[in-house]
């Protein structure tokens, strides 16, 4: 049993099927399959129950995934520490969609200039996959949007920010001295799809108010919801973070009156991983004050 075959077999079990593991690997379908058997051969069972349009791990297959895992990891690791100077290697960063276009730019280019000869890698994706590929050791170090359910890992709270509303200029609530909560029960709202967690914070907050939003249309792309609302289709709550970002006259922000709807933005990474001092540096960016100050945003 080498660590090629290890890779392979993790990589089946993500895919559950063959096709696409050697896709993903670069290699062709029949040496996939045959390190697969030679692998089954030498556990002397079989790690896949083939089904008619997929892979299911069978219960030696699930024991071999964890400690596959446990050695790669192992390994990786170790690699790691023995090469960690603090000032080269490779860092892998992941944000969810709201946060990674608008907070780590600014971060990102701190960070490059006090370690220049490190290397970056930015990873986009929902918080779910965030907190799996942390657990499994894909990426270092993740920034979302808390609560997050995670056993085992380390989340560290970075700052809290306002979600403000968002309408276009001729709408009737953009003049008005002070919009309350009520003012907007009765409105069509523009949301993120329901895996983007920013959907979340935004009923919640309604329904702590007694109120459902009604969502007329939903999007992937948070930037995708500010151009829907210049175009009349509804109104949104947006991180203030996105508006400070956001040039345009074709959208007008304001704060609510009362209690406002925030949400917190948070740092998670697992602590059972080796941590390089370049990973420990990089969360210390993130935490800096001058790094949250500017995280918060204004809005004009």
């Amino acid at each position: 049993m080498d660590l090629d075959q290890l890779r392979y077999f993790l990589k089946v079990a993500e895919r559950q099927s063959f096709t696409r593991a050697a896709e993903d690997l670069a290699v062709s379908q029949p040496a996939l399959s045959r390190s697969i058997r030679k692998l089954e051969e030498e556990l002397g069972q079989p790690v896949f129950e083939r089904k008619t349009r997929s892979l299911v791990l069978t219960d030696a297959g699930t024991l071999l995934a964890t400690r596959a895992r446990q050695v790669l990891a192992i390994l990786a690791d170790t690699r790691a520490e023995i090469a960690d100077d603090g000032k080269s290697g490779q860092l892998r960063i992941g944000a969810i969609p709201t946060i990674a276009p608008y907070f780590l730019p600014r971060v990102l280019r701190r960070f490059a200039t006090e370690y220049p000869v490190a290397k970056v890698r930015v990873h986009e994706q929902t918080t779910d996959a965030l907190l799996r590929a942390v657990t499994q050791g894909e990426i270092d170090v993740a920034v979302l949007a808390t609560p997050v359910a995670a056993r085992y890992l380390e989340i560290k709270e970075l700052f809290t920010e306002e979600l403000l509303l968002v309408m276009p200029p001729e709408h009737p609530l953009a003049e008005k001295p002070s919009i309350r909560i009520t003012d907007v029960e009765s409105l069509p709202f523009v949301l993120l799809d329901e895996a983007h967690c920013l959907s979340d914070a935004i009923v919640s907050f309604c329904r702590q108010r007694s109120f459902q939003p009604v969502a007329v249309e939903r999007t992937s792309q948070l930037a995708m919801v500010q151009e829907l609302v210049a175009l009349g289709h509804g109104i949104s709550m947006i991180p203030a973070m996105a508006r400070h970002c956001d040039q345009s006259d074709r959208r007008v922000y304001r704060s609510l009156a009362g209690r406002k709807p925030t949400r917190t933005v948070a740092v998670a990474w697992n602590p059972y991983r080796f941590e390089s001092r370049l990973q420990r540096s990089f969360r210390r960016c993130l935490q800096d004050d001058r790094v949250k100050e500017r995280g918060s945003g204004g809005h004009r």
